[in-house]
């Protein structure tokens, strides 16, 4: 801060001052201290006297905030080195296509909805990153991520235009991606979304906070890549541009320590402090900014703010009595806002007029002049100079506060209003407005029609677009796919011991490890696996591994763990393979993202496995697994201690019976619950073959339970049904038994279908089993068949009688399949509905009615109906 503002600052934040003058003499001594010896001697000082001042216990901290104005002073900024006023017209070029696209959209289908105001807030904040900071993936440079405001999408479609990427009919067929090949052209998505648009957006950011949360794990899984040594990332940056409202999403705010505490200095967000959410002020009786401030500098980021444009360096400089600060510290963010709806008159009398002093400042200005005054989102130069210095900072995640007006430009039809997020139609004169607001070379009749504008391609603007984009790489967003294919080991290497198990006791989770622990062993798969766990790896019988391959840290260990002479002890390291991410579902699914599309986002594969509690993960952080999936990840997740009865102590919130459903409706999400072994060794490796050999954009679910159980062989020839979702498991009972049943279990509760099977033999009835390891795949399957070819059809066709199925999760998702089953069949379903508890196994499954004398009786009572 400039030296003649500290009086100031001290008379606000110290109006009872007992000794002014003692005061004085202590603030001048400091001033002294810089001027002869340079601010990093001030700072020790200052750090000696806080250290004394806490010694004595008075009571003192630094105070978090700041004053109400830009970090950088006018003297730090760096000369610009752009052309401003090219920079500006095609701004307003884009400005102006980007509300022609959505005004259009809406004239001709009400429905379609879309935004202009947030992209009016943060238009000057995007371009100085598209011109001169963000970069594209080349052979020198990796390219750096950007995560974009999703509202502000049309923005990005109308550079895209300019660029030559877009064409006009794209632009006229936004949010209209089912019509617009009719017509020849590509529908534009209405947010980001990579599996709408594969070759443009890189990260799906149209949930709120989803965007905040990914972009630092995958800054800090660029730091993973780096140590371990499969790919250097020190050049590239991590950019988020993101909302002031969005901060209050607890994703958003989550991993903030997180990012400090790696000092991830590839990290930048830009907060878009428009201080509107979607219905009013994000903090109406305060001020965001200064929230934000507060919040970031706490978790140890480099806070940048900025506040004021420009054209308020001279009236900051002419304050010599402190004016402007008083009147922005008393101005909360609710005025702020109505000083952004109204005139440069309203301006004048409401805020330069509430004293002589701020009177006096306005004098001399017009109220067109009042009226232009930015803020600091809106100045170009104050942009280039946050983001140099956000760029050049190290050792901290930088966040720059950008102070913005939402619906900057559109006047009165929208600029500051309560409903101008929703604000998507304009008259004619609205229009008009617009164009004159901008200088725009448009006539009447053509800003009336909402008439694209696209320079010619010799323009000066046209070819400083290119230029600049050349300069970086090329054009941003883009999504690439191009990656090396890896290599599956032989699943006998691997998973020979579950294939051949010879009755031997165990669970499925430490089958599961035990092949992890061999195909990390591998000297091409091995480097490239990603073992993920949300502070669970001793539950999961994973303790092995952290001497095996180590936990990730990027300061390696400092300290002699409690257990150092264990055979399992604890141990971390810079290239350690395994991250542990602390009791966080969202880190820790946000961290498998990053690995999940390393494939895309570093033209690296790698193949993460993230397993965890199973109630932990669709149920809690099942948003942003569905993001995951917009961004088309590869990996797997695995849902350990699944199931509502096998994790019987635990009780009601830890207790899954419902994952599976949600599996269900995704897509690209393959979901298996497998029984034995032999059947998640086949899962297992078709999935990987699968994504990292065929390179498919699906990802696995596959849940795995705590209870040993003795393992069968796997059946020869049974891999392909497996895999399409169940298998002839076993036949009990007389071949020429008189009544005949077929039951159908999957997951933990198959044990009990094959005891419920050998009771029913014991009476004399004849009894088919059924593996089913994944109902969604059957469900599936027979959806895309014609009638009676379905698998599950097919596997029932030998069978007789009544079919009873039995899963530990709820009926809806064995009775997903139940129109596939031949007509003729009666189906009956068994399942955990309702809510867990605490108890044994066996007394939860005699309570939900799927152990195996429930299952007995309903295949006895389906004989006698």
């Amino acid at each position: 801060m400039n030296a003649p503002f500290e009086p100031l600052l001290h008379a606000l934040l110290h109006p009872h001052d007992v000794d002014p003058e003692e005061t004085a003499e202590w603030r001048e001594a400091l001033l002294a201290l810089i001027g002869t010896q340079g601010p990093a001697r001030a700072r020790q000082i200052l750090d000696e006297l806080a250290i004394v001042a806490r010694q004595q216990r008075t009571g003192w901290q630094p105070e978090l905030n700041t004053p109400y104005m830009n970090t950088i002073a006018v003297d730090d900024q760096p000369v610009f080195p752009g052309d401003l006023a090219t920079e500006e017209r095609l701004v307003a070029i884009m400005r102006w296509n980007a509300l022609a696209m959505v005004v259009r959209a809406n004239q001709a289908y009400g429905e379609l909805g879309g935004h202009i105001a947030s992209y009016a807030s943060v238009a000057d904040l995007f371009e100085t990153g598209f011109h001169h900071f963000f970069h594209a993936r080349t052979e020198q440079h990796k390219g750096d991520l950007v995560f974009f405001q999703p509202h502000s999408a049309p923005g990005v479609y109308a550079r895209a235009f300019l660029e030559g990427r877009l064409s006009e009919a794209d632009l006229m067929h936004y949010r209209q991606e089912i019509t617009a090949p009719d017509s020849g052209a590509r529908g534009l998505s209405s947010y980001p979304h990579p599996w709408l648009m594969p070759d443009f957006w890189q990260f799906p950011t149209g949930s709120m906070g989803l965007g905040p949360i990914s972009s630092i794990y995958h800054a800090r899984f660029m730091r993973y890549l780096t140590h371990r040594q499969l790919q250097d990332c020190s050049a590239r940056k991590v950019w988020g541009v993101f909302g002031d409202g969005e901060m209050d999403e607890p994703e958003s705010m989550s991993a903030l320590t997180l990012a400090a505490r790696e000092k991830l200095d590839n990290l930048v967000w830009v907060v878009n402090c428009n201080l509107q959410r979607l219905d009013g002020p994000v903090r109406g009786n305060g001020r965001i900014i200064d929230e934000l401030e507060k919040l970031f500098a706490g978790a140890g980021w480099n806070v940048i703010k900025l506040v004021w444009g420009s054209d308020w360096d001279g009236l900051l400089a002419r304050d010599t009595s402190g004016a402007l600060l008083r009147a922005f510290a008393n101005t909360v963010d609710g005025q702020m806002q109505t000083f952004a709806a109204k005139d440069g008159r309203y301006n004048r009398d409401n805020f330069f007029g509430q004293n002589e002093e701020l009177a006096r400042l306005a004098q001399g200005m017009t109220d067109e002049q009042i009226d232009r005054l930015k803020r600091g989102g809106h100045d170009i130069v104050k942009i280039h100079a946050a983001y140099a210095a956000a760029a050049a900072h190290r050792g901290q995640p930088t966040v720059i506060l950008a102070h913005t007006k939402k619906g900057f430009g559109m006047g009165s039809a929208g600029q500051g209003k309560m409903t101008t997020h929703s604000q998507k139609k304009f008259d004619e004169q609205d229009l008009i407005d617009y164009r004159n607001r901008f200088d725009l070379p448009l006539s009447d009749e053509q800003a009336k029609g909402l008439a694209f504008y696209k320079p010619a391609d010799d323009s000066a603007e046209m070819r400083y677009l290119r230029e600049h984009r050349a300069r970086l790489g090329g054009s941003l967003p883009k999504r690439e796919t191009v990656c090396d294919r890896l290599t599956v080991p032989a699943l006998a290497n691997y998973g020979q011991f579950a294939l051949q198990a010879d009755g031997k006791e165990m669970s499925t989770t430490m089958a599961f490890v035990r092949m992890l622990g061999n195909l990390l062993k591998d000297s091409t798969l091995g480097p490239r696996i990603v073992p993920i766990v949300a502070d669970e790896a001793r539950t999961f019988g994973m303790a092995n591994l952290f001497k095996q391959v180590g936990i990730y840290s990027s300061v390696g260990q400092r300290y002699a763990p409690e257990d150092i002479g264990s055979v399992l002890s604890y141990r971390e390291a810079t290239d350690g393979q395994i991250l542990e991410e602390g009791i966080s579902e969202a880190g820790a699914i946000a961290s498998w993202t990053a690995a999940a599309t390393s494939y895309s986002v570093h033209g690296l594969a790698m193949l993460p496995f993230y397993i965890y509690y199973s109630m932990f993960g669709f149920q809690r952080v099942g948003d942003a697994i569905w993001a995951a999936a917009d961004q088309r990840a590869r990996g797997f997740l695995l849902g350990a201690t699944s199931g509502r009865t096998t994790l019987g102590g635990e009780g009601l919130q830890h207790q899954d019976g419902s994952s599976h459903l949600v599996a269900a409706t995704i897509p690209n999400c393959k979901a298996y619950d497998p029984a034995f072994a032999g059947e998640l060794a086949v899962i297992l490796d078709a999935g990987m073959r699968e994504m990292v050999e065929q390179q498919a954009d699906v990802f696995y679910y596959v849940t795995l339970m705590n209870e040993n159980y003795a393992q069968p062989d796997l059946p020869a020839g049974v891999e392909a049904d497996v895999l399409r979702g169940g298998y002839r498991f076993g036949v009990y009972g007389p071949s020429d038994a008189a009544q005949r049943v077929t039951l159908l279990g999957s997951g933990a509760i198959l044990t009990e279908v094959v005891k419920a099977a050998q009771q029913l033999a014991a009476q004399g009835l004849g009894v088919e089993v059924l593996s089913i390891t994944s109902w969604s795949e059957l469900a599936r399957d027979g959806m895309a068949q014609a009638d009676n070819a379905s698998h599950l059809a097919q596997l029932l066709a030998s069978t007789q009688g009544p079919v009873i199925a039995a899963t530990d999760y709820v009926r809806a998702v064995p009775e997903s399949v139940r129109a596939f089953v031949p007509e003729g069949r009666r189906y009956r379903t068994l399942g955990t509905d309702g809510f867990g508890r605490s108890d044994t196994r066996a007394a939860l499954r005699r309570f939900f009615a799927v152990d195996a004398d429930s299952i007995a009786q309903a295949a006895t009572r389906a004989l006698a109906a």
